[in-house]
C-alpha cells in the first residue's frame, strides 16, 4: 500500500555546542557543555492519502522537527522518509511541487508589500498561474475574512490577520498534502474556528488531500484528526484513532445523576463496583445530587433500579468519558510544557 506520508525508524540528532567561557572555569564547570540532541529517535509512521493525522507532543518532542524533514527543509540522520512516494533525502524536487507548509505564529511576508501581494508572490514561487493564483488569493480572503485588508500593508496587520493569511498562502497552491505546525496558536476562538472549519472542509470535500497537523489543543485534534500519534522524547508512544486512544486507558467511570429527593442511599455505597458515592440535597428544587465513582458501568442498571423502586424520577444522567488529555498525560506522564 502507498502512503501520502511514510517514516521508517527515522532519527534526527542535533550535535551539542560546548559553552564559551569568557572567565576562568571552576572545577565544576570544566565539563559542562551541551551533548547532541535526540529530536527523533525510531519514528515510523504511515499517513494515508486524504487522511487528517494529527500529532501530540509537549514542546521539544519532535513535532516540527518531523515537519521539517518531510518538508525537504532537513535531512535525517539515518531512518527514511517519503512523502508522495518519493525519498525526501534523495529525491526532493517532486515532494516540494506537491506539499505546502504553514506554522503558528510565523512572520512570513513582505511588510513593504499588501496581504494580496504577499501571497500571489508565493504562488509564483510555486509557479501557479498569475490568472489562477489571484482567483483562489480572492476566493480564499473572503473565505478567511481577509479580504478587507487584502490592500493592507503586510505590518499593519494583527497576529490573528497575519496568520490568516498565512494560511491563505497555505491553500493558494493547492498542494496535495499540507503540512500545519500549531496553525491556531494564539488566535482568538473565531479565527481558529475558522481555520478548523476550513481544513477540515477541504480534506472531506476533496479527494487525495492529506495533512498532518500538530497541535497543542487537544479538543481540536479529537474533532479534526481521523487518527493521532502522541509523540515525547522524539519517540512515538502511540497511534490510532481518538476513540480507540481513549480506550486504551482504564480509568474509573464517573456518573452524576439528578433524581427527586431520595433519603433511601446506604445500599449504593455497599453494591459491588461502586468505589465511591456522594450526595447533596438541593431543598430549594427539592431534588438530590448523586454521585457515583465506578469500575466499569455494571451497576448502573442496578443504581437506576433502585432508584426507581422508591418511587424517584431520574431527571438527568450524566457520564464523564476519559479524554485525549487523560491519554496524553497517562503516556507521558505530564501536560504540554
Amino acid at each position: 500500500m502507498s502512503y501520502a506520508v511514510e517514516t521508517r525508524d527515522l532519527t534526527r540528532v542535533f550535535a551539542g555546542k560546548k559553552h564559551r567561557f569568557r572567565r576562568k572555569r571552576t572545577a565544576d564547570e570544566a565539563d559542562e557543555h551541551l551533548g547532541p540532541v535526540t529530536a527523533l529517535d525510531g519514528v515510523s509512521i504511515q499517513i494515508r492519502e486524504g487522511e487528517l493525522f494529527g500529532m501530540l507532543g509537549p514542546n521539544g518532542a519532535g513535532k516540527t522537527t518531523l515537519i521539517k524533514i518531510l518538508a525537504t527543509l532537513l535531512l535525517p540522520t539515518s531512518g527514511q522518509a517519503f512523502v508522495a512516494g518519493h525519498d525526501v533525502a534523495k529525491d526532493p524536487f517532486p515532494i516540494r511541487q506537491r506539499i505546502n507548509m504553514v506554522s503558528g505564529g510565523e512572520t512570513s511576508g513582505y511588510g513593504l508589500l499588501t496581504a494580496r501581494e504577499n501571497v500571489w508572490m508565493f504562488s509564483q514561487f510555486y509557479g501557479v498561474p498569475s490568472r489562477v493564483s489571484k482567483a483562489r488569493i480572492d476566493e480564499l480572503m473572503h473565505v478567511f475574512g481577509l479580504w478587507d485588508k487584502r490592500d493592507a500593508k503586510v505590518r499593519m496587520l494583527s497576529t490573528g490577520q497575519r496568520q490568516k493569511m498565512n494560511m491563505i498562502r497555505g491553500f493558494v497552491t493547492d498542494p496535495d498534502i499540507l503540512f500545519l505546525d500549531e496553525p491556531t496558536l494564539g488566535l482568538d476562538v473565531n479565527a481558529a474556528r475558522i481555520i478548523r472549519e476550513y481544513v477540515l472542509n477541504w480534506v472531506r470535500s476533496q479527494k487525495g488531500k492529506t495533512v498532518l497537523l500538530t497541535t497543542h489543543y487537544m479538543a481540536e485534534a479529537d474533532q479534526m484528526c481521523d487518527r493521532i500519534a502522541i509523540i515525547d522524547k522524539g519517540k512515538i508512544l502511540a497511534c490510532d484513532t481518538p476513540e480507540a486512544l481513549k480506550r486504551m486507558i482504564r480509568t474509573e467511570t464517573t456518573f452524576r445523576l439528578e433524581v427527586d429527593a431520595i433519603r433511601d442511599t446506604a445500599s449504593f455505597s455497599s453494591m459491588q463496583g461502586v468505589k465511591n458515592f456522594s450526595l447533596t440535597n438541593d431543598i430549594g428544587t427539592n431534588r438530590s445530587h448523586l454521585t457515583f465513582i465506578l469500575e466499569d458501568e455494571g451497576p448502573v442498571a442496578e443504581i437506576l433500579s433502585l432508584i426507581t423502586s422508591q418511587g424517584k424520577k431520574v431527571h438527568s444522567l450524566q457520564k464523564s468519558e476519559p479524554t485525549l488529555e487523560d491519554v496524553f498525560i497517562s503516556m507521558v506522564g505530564r501536560g504540554f510544557e
